[in-house]
């Protein structure tokens, strides 16, 4: 079966399309082929996949075939075993008749022979020739049709259709179509099953001596060329991968070796996308196939159909994976390989793919996550791609070309060298050469970077490539240790040379002298190459391995290098900044600003170093970092970028101080200070936080109350190597609860110089808005530059004083209390005090938790209040019984002081009072002397003339206002009210009437205040009307005295006194009489009321109180009385009159009587709502002046509602009470109302 392999591929070639076979019968092939043709491809075929599910094909090509073409004839059996596939998978039997007998005798029979053969799937088409308009030929035409389906048609299935030459309709088509699938599908199935049942045949002999892969290989890529034919690329690509599975089982087996391949010209050009480059029969050996080629050749085929499938995301990943592990492969076979062939191949292969993809990913509609993967997986090509031409690069002494950077340097230094069976010799005739690369060599130096930072290069390889190419050269003995290693580039310098630099460079100009080995001279045998001799020749070896011309030019020249690697570093960059990966891509930005850096174009340069910095500063990568930065500060020193060359120099300074050393520290600051304290263009807040750090203290935050300012200590850690000074520095502080930071900048006193390590700092705080607060941004300037830092160090010992957070701090350094009660004023007492007289009154100033000290109080007296300001001021200590357990209450019982001894005298002036410092923290009670004026005069009360006294009368407010606080920026006001009032309250009553017209008058004296009372006299000076019995002198009949009130008590004393014989009655109403009371008080001032406080030292304690009393003149016989005159109940209707009457007799004579008057006005009093007056409401009426004399006073009125009514009320204005026997009020009267139906009266209750 071997042997059909190159007829196998030959056929595959050709064979791009299913084949319909046409067997025409009728010689009619020619008039229906252009309509035939018109419907391929076939636009929709439901056709079943290997797992015999349905699945809808577009445009599925296909191809109609007569079976008379040579094509179709002429293959032996066993061709169309091996080669089904290309078999038709249809035949269309065209025919047409014009007569039924012809028919019958001759068509039939001859259909009968054709469809006999099962394997094939068929359909008739019959061609009828009939014009439209010759109804008998289109009659016969049908009957002949009927016939055929009749014969073939079978119930299961239909294969006849008609085709009207003349003009077929659309649902011809649509049956031709359906039939013609229908035999496709079945055909299809029936050679899958087939393919499977062979394929799993041979499987089972997999492991026995008669396999042979080849006819497995056939019969595999046959079914799968099937199902790619079909458009079935699904399941085409799964036999391809169960093939490759297969594939790598066999040539694993152990047996005799197989030869790989490789050696082949141009077999350095990967084929992983050209399942054509080698035919079949060039790589198979031994009923195998060449692995080399092999393999390629089916990742070709997987990557077709993944391209038909619109999928190239995964066929860059595929191909990366099978790049990675046939590199692998590649090195095992490395010995029997050309010169670094491996490497050749995974750069063309990592090309290939990477233009391949690119240009089929279209970037339509897919997924977000498919997008980035795919620019993951090309920038995983590019940076392969990248790292095998560095090394190729490196081979061939372009080393001093590439940046010695991290990443080059971890990308290297993980690719061993090639391992040949031998090193490359050196051709002949290239001394010249040889020369220019020493002379390169020597020549090349590495670039001196900003601030002569020393940094030790990084290795870009594994090992010395001097000592491991003398090492391949087997059949040479290996010479003196020294000439090993090149000293002057570092790239052959071991990590463990000794030797030095002079030495070896004059070691290897003896050397070049000598001039290249050739096959004539032959080097000596105990002389290994140098440097310069192994970069000539691995060029030429890469000569003779390069197959690609313009591969090979990349290699040409350092300028054509370069630029191939800026493609390529670039590629990978871009495409990782799309991808998910964009760290990648941004650390290869750091190469390609070496290169821009290197070609002097600093603004791109800057660009990219900035992202590399931003990355590693971000990642914490200090070292790579440390590698990185002093490029871009050279860069921005060259572009005069001021504030970002001093931001860089900041960033340098906070590092690890490790990486640099104290010099290069030292630099760095000088650069600082420098740029600082000259005239900046464009000067910009530069940002330290990474630099100067700072904290709160250990110990708890700063308290402060409400509008209180305070000092607060920070403490402060400087990165700089050595001492700073700064112009100013300011501290914001941040709301705990807000994000904002919202409060002015505080700022420190004077100059600060920051020592390197831990500084204090202290700030003071003005008030405050009550919270708690962090810290928030430490800001300040150095020589004309502002600066800002916001990096928090962690708070805690000294031993952790390095360590440096970014995040905010949570503990509060200031904790501001929200508005509170500081102090406390409260009266003394609540008693009453006595009014007019020099009285104490006492506050009590207690501090709640805060110091008074230098406390000034401010008492301003009210209205008809008076200070005494030429008295000092008494302040003493004071205790309560409750001050522990509960605010004081004025309410409550005082006591005394504890400490009689600490009352301190202290002025007052202008109503202001200074508190002594040892009344800062302690409860003191402060005395000072006020006066309440009143100068009405009271007036007593008697049964006669009662009044009422408001508690009201005797209010006095005192507004007090005290300032406190460190700078007497806090205030307490209140406003109190303290009670005066008079020592006594006076009132009078008639005890007795005797028979001589003789009063006996008894005079009440009420204490008012909390306090004994000494009355030492009392006189009555009474008014027109009244007289005193006796000597007159208006003493009392008693001489008790001195008189002592208790407090709260009364006293009573007896005047006796009679009626004078006046007669003006508007005298006796205006006239008062007047008590005097001299008396003198004995009281606490810590209760209330007390003796008054002495003026001048001659003052007398007597006290002399005045009231008014109003006597009037007693009514002793009353003169009139009015009575109520009865009616009946029964003539009282609702809204029928009725006449109201009352009597009026005189019980006195008119000499007798006080009421002299012939006339009495009367006025009638009724509820409105009850009564409504018909007549006059008031009135005169004549009354005789005799004694027994009556006089009846009628009115008429009208009830308004019924029920029980009260009667109106008759009175009489100007005659008193007390002349009045009796006028009793009238009684309920019913009323009634009518009802519809007639008369009636009902009770309303």
């Amino acid at each position: 079966m071997a042997n059909y392999l190159a007829q196998f591929q030959t056929i595959k070639s050709s064979s791009d399309r299913i084949v319909i076979a046409v067997e025409d019968v009728s010689d009619l092939w020619l008039n229906v082929k252009d309509s035939f043709e018109q419907r391929l491809p076939v636009k929709k075929a439901c056709l079943n996949n290997k797992a015999r599910n349905p699945v809808l094909v577009e445009n599925l090509p296909a191809e109609f075939i007569q079976t008379t073409d040579s094509r179709l004839r002429s293959r032996f059996p066993q061709e169309q075993y091996l080669f089904w596939f290309r078999e038709p998978y249809a035949t269309v039997v065209l025919v047409t008749c014009e007569d039924l007998d012809e028919f019958k005798t001759i068509l039939k029979p001859r259909l009968k022979l054709i469809v006999q053969n099962d394997e094939r799937e068929w359909f008739i088409v019959f061609v009828s020739k009939a014009h439209p308009s010759n109804d008998q030929a289109t009659k016969m035409a049908k009957k002949v049709y009927a016939r055929l389906e009749a014969d073939f048609n079978t119930k299961k299935r239909e294969r006849c259709c008609k085709f009207d030459l003349h003009g077929p309709d659309d649902e011809f088509w649509d049956d031709f179509d359906s039939k013609m699938v229908d035999c496709i599908r079945n055909t299809l199935d029936r050679r899958v099953q087939f393919y499977e049942e062979e394929n799993r045949r041979l499987s089972e002999q997999r492991f026995t001596p008669v396999w042979n892969f080849c006819n497995f290989f056939i019969l595999k890529e046959s079914l799968a060329f099937m199902f790619e034919v079909t458009n079935l690329h699904e399941d085409s690509l799964r036999e391809y991968d169960e093939l490759e599975l297969c594939y790598s089982e066999s040539v694993n087996l152990p047996g005799k070796p197989r030869e790989f391949g490789g050696l082949d010209t141009g077999d350095d050009q990967a084929a992983l996308l050209n399942p054509g480059f080698k035919a079949l029969t060039q790589i198979v050996q031994d009923d195998v196939f060449r692995e080399f080629e092999f393999r390629q050749y089916i990742f070709a085929c997987q990557a077709k159909l993944l391209f038909k499938l619109s999928r190239p995301v995964e066929v860059a990943a595929r191909g990366y994976a099978f790049v990675v592990s046939f590199s692998k492969t590649l090195a095992v076979h490395e010995n029997a390989l050309p010169f670094c062939f491996r490497e050749v191949w995974v750069i063309i292969a990592c090309l290939g793919l990477i233009k391949s993809t690119s240009t089929q990913y279209d970037g339509g509609v897919v997924a977000i996550d498919s997008e980035k993967e795919f620019y993951r997986l090309q920038g995983d090509l590019y940076s392969l791609c990248r790292a095998k031409f560095m090394r190729l690069a490196y081979l061939i002494g372009y080393g001093v070309e590439i940046e010695k950077s991290p990443v080059n340097s971890a990308s290297l230094s993980m690719l061993s060298w090639p391992k040949p069976a031998t090193w490359p010799l050196i051709p002949p005739d290239s001394s010249a050469e040889v020369m220019a690369k020493e002379k390169t060599i020597l020549q090349a130096k590495a670039r001196e970077k900003l601030f002569d930072i020393q940094r030790k290069p990084l290795p870009l390889e594994p090992s010395s490539l001097l000592r491991e190419a003398n090492r391949r050269r087997a059949f040479l003995s290996v010479g003196n240790l020294s000439e090993l290693y090149d000293s002057v580039d570092g790239s052959g310098l071991g990590a463990h040379s000794k030797l030095s630099p002079n030495k070896s460079s004059s070691n290897l100009m003896t050397r070049t002298m000598s001039g290249p080995a050739t096959s004539e001279t032959s080097l000596p045998v105990d002389r290994p190459m140098r440097l310069s001799e192994i970069h000539v020749a691995a060029e030429h070896a890469l000569k003779q391995t390069i197959s690609d011309p313009d591969f090979m030019t990349s290699l040409s020249s350092p300028e054509e290098f370069e630029s191939r690697y800026m493609e390529l570093t670039k590629g990978a960059a871009d495409n990782y900044h799309r991808s998910w990966w964009k760290r990648h891509g941004v650390v290869l930005d750091g190469e390609i600003a070496a290169i821009f850096f290197k070609h002097g174009n600093y603004d791109l340069a800057a660009k990219s170093y900035e992202k590399v910095c931003a990355l590693y500063s971000a990642e914490g990568w200090e070292e790579l970092l440390a590698d990185v930065l002093p490029d871009l500060a050279e860069c921005q020193k060259i572009l005069n970028d001021e504030a970002g060359y001093l931001a860089s120099c900041v960033k340098l300074l906070s590092l690890e101080s490790s990486l640099f050393s104290s010099k290069e520290l030292q630099a760095f600051q000088s650069e600082v200070v420098r740029l600082a304290h000259s005239e900046m263009r464009h000067p910009v807040p530069l940002d330290v936080s990474s630099l100067i750090t700072f904290a709160g203290n250990p110990a708890p935050p700063l308290e402060l109350c409400d509008g209180d300012p305070g000092t607060l200590s920070v403490a402060v850690w400087s990165g700089f190597p050595d001492d700073i000074t700064l112009e100013s520095l300011s501290l914001r502080l941040s709301a705990f609860s807000s994000a904002d930071e919202g409060l002015k900048a505080i700022r420190s006193t004077d100059a600060r110089v920051l020592v390197p390590g831990r500084n204090i700092i202290t700030f003071d705080i003005p008030p405050q808005k009550p919270g708690s607060y962090v810290l928030g941004a430490l800001t300040g300037q150095i020589g004309k530059l502002s600066f800002r830092s916001h990096g928090f160090s962690q708070d805690g010992p000294v031993d952790t004083d390095e360590f440096m957070s970014f995040e905010k701090p949570t503990r509060p350094v200031l904790k501001v209390r929200k508005p509170r009660a500081l102090v406390d004023i409260t009266p003394a007492v609540s008693s009453a005090l006595l009014m007019n007289e020099l009285q104490w009154i006492g506050l009590i100033v207690k501090p709640i938790d805060y110091s008074l000290k230098g406390g000034i109080l401010h008492i301003d007296a009210g209205a008809e209040l008076k200070i005494e300001e030429s008295q000092m001021i008494e302040i003493e200590s004071y205790r309560s019984d409750g001050e522990h357990s509960s605010p004081i209450d004025a309410s409550k019982a005082l006591s005394r002081p504890t400490d009689t001894g600490s009352v301190e005298k202290v002025p007052i002036e202008n109503g202001k009072i200074k508190l002594p410092d040892w009344a800062s923290d302690v409860t003191t009670l402060v005395w000072f002397p006020v006066r309440a004026i009143d100068d009405t005069i009271p007036k007593g009360t008697s049964p006669a003339s009662p009044q009422k006294h408001s508690i009201v009368d005797g209010m006095r407010m005192i507004a007090l206002k005290l300032e406190f606080g460190a700078f007497h920026n806090q205030i307490f006001e209140r406003t109190i009210a303290v009670h005066f009032t008079n020592p006594f309250h006076v009132s009078t009553r008639v005890v007795d009437k005797c028979n001589d017209g003789t009063l006996l008058l008894q005079v009440i004296l009420h204490s008012e205040v909390k306090a004994t009372l000494h009355v030492k006299d009392v006189s009555l000076d009474l008014q027109a009307g009244f007289e005193h019995l006796g000597k007159g002198d208006g003493r009392p009949t008693s001489s008790l005295f001195p008189l002592v009130i208790a407090p709260s008590s009364k006293a009573g004393i007896l005047f006796v006194i009679r009626l004078s014989g006046t007669k003006d009655l508007d005298e006796l109403e205006q006239a008062d009489s007047m008590l005097h009371i001299k008396y003198g008080i004995s009281g606490d001032r810590a209760t209330g009321a007390h003796s008054p406080v002495p003026v001048k030292p001659d003052d007398s304690e007597e006290l002399l109180f005045k009231i008014s009393l109003k006597l009037k003149r007693p009514v002793l016989d009353p003169c009139l009385a009015v009575g109520f005159l009865p009616f009946s109940t029964d003539c009282l209707r609702v809204g029928q009159l009725v006449n109201m009457k009352w009597r009026v007799e005189r019980l006195k004579d008119l000499e007798e009587a006080s009421l002299s008057d012939d006339e009495i006005l009367y006025q009638v009093d009724a509820n409105p709502q009850n009564w409504m007056v018909a007549g006059r409401k008031s009135g005169h009426i004549s009354f005789s002046e005799t004694q027994g004399s009556r006089i009846e006073i009628a009115v008429t009125c009208v009830p308004l509602v019924s029920g029980y009514v009260h009667p109106p009320q008759l009175g009489l204005p100007d005659v008193g009470d007390a002349n009045i026997s009796c006028n009793p009020a009238g009684p309920h009267l019913v009323c009634h109302c009518y009802s519809l139906d007639g008369l009636f009266s009902r009770k309303v209750e």
